[in-house]
């Protein structure tokens, strides 16, 4: 019962309230609230501050998300390997990444996986947005730039270039910029990534680094939406290479300030801080830095 009631309020944090945990697990939410007390009494401790609008997860309320996570997905693995033997992989993996990535490569490595591992479902998450690993309850995270959060794993999937480009029609319409300082006069779409802007766009190595500040009349925080505007001509965007590199192949992008090259930014795999992930999640993961491998090999 300990266990039911451990998994009961993993899906109270990842659902965000009771009564969504309720449906979620088939129970009432009177049902939920109980063994939620119950397990707050067998540990002595609040585990969830809760308001009439919000809960949130106290200090010993995070700690058990990190520890409930392993324990039980140690359990899963162990009910396979004995029910279903050693090489059969099941169980859910809740994955979160950046919109435009995830809807492509992410999305055409989830389908490879799963017709190697059937009993395996995945939750995909797209969001160029600020995501709460522990407290969203994800598995395994993809994502661009500095590891602000010491406490996460890490586990590098390499520096990706980023690419100053645009569609055709816009340079015919509105020119080429011949130098950085250009894009003063261009209209730049520009991402927004929770609170801040990214307008302020690096270019070069080493003596010959610069920045500049850019402005347009879009912005959006998603990394899919930008990509599309520019495909339909409105604008300049500095996006990944994994992002636009087809488009930039197939000619419906033009890469714009080749001598100019933006500094690489790293992508990484991110996991929460606990000591061993489910067999699940580490076959996905090095399922992901194989896909990355591929996909860099592919540009040599």
């Amino acid at each position: 019962m300990l266990l039911d009631n451990i998994a009961l309020f993993l899906t109270i944090v990842e659902k965000g309230n009771l009564s969504a945990a309720g449906r979620e697990a088939g129970l009432s939410a009177t049902t939920v609230s109980e063994r939620l007390a119950a397990l707050e009494k067998h540990y002595g401790v609040v585990l969830l501050n809760r308001t009439t609008r919000a809960i949130s997860l106290t200090e010993e309320g995070r700690t058990l998300v990190e520890g409930a996570k392993e324990v039980l997905g140690s359990v899963a693995d162990l009910d396979t390997r004995i029910r279903l033997g050693a090489q059969t992989l099941t169980g859910p993996i809740r994955i979160s990444a950046p919109s435009d990535i995830g809807r492509t490569v992410i999305s055409d490595a989830i389908n490879r996986f799963l017709v190697e591992h059937p009993a395996i479902r995945v939750e995909l998450l797209v969001s160029d947005g600020f995501v709460d690993i522990v407290g969203e309850g994800i598995d395994l995270a993809v994502r661009f730039g500095t590891v602000i959060d010491s406490t996460l794993r890490i586990k590098s999937l390499g520096a990706k270039r980023r690419l100053l480009c645009a569609a055709p029609r816009y340079i015919e319409s509105r020119g080429m910029p011949k130098t950085p300082a250009d894009l003063g006069s261009h209209n730049c779409l520009v991402m927004r990534f929770g609170q801040k802007l990214d307008n302020v766009w690096h270019f070069g190595a080493n003596t010959s680094k610069q920045s500049v500040t850019v402005q347009g009349d879009r912005v959006a925080n998603d990394g899919a939406l930008v990509r599309q505007w520019c495909l339909e001509g409105h604008g300049i965007i500095l996006k990944s290479e994994l992002d636009v590199g087809p488009d930039i192949r197939a000619g419906r992008l033009v890469e714009l300030l080749k001598d100019h090259a933006a500094p690489a930014t790293p992508l990484q795999l991110l996991f929460p801080p606990a000591r061993a992930q489910p067999r699940r999640v580490r076959a996905f993961a090095e399922f992901l830095v194989t896909t990355f491998n591929s996909i860099d090999a592919g540009k040599t």
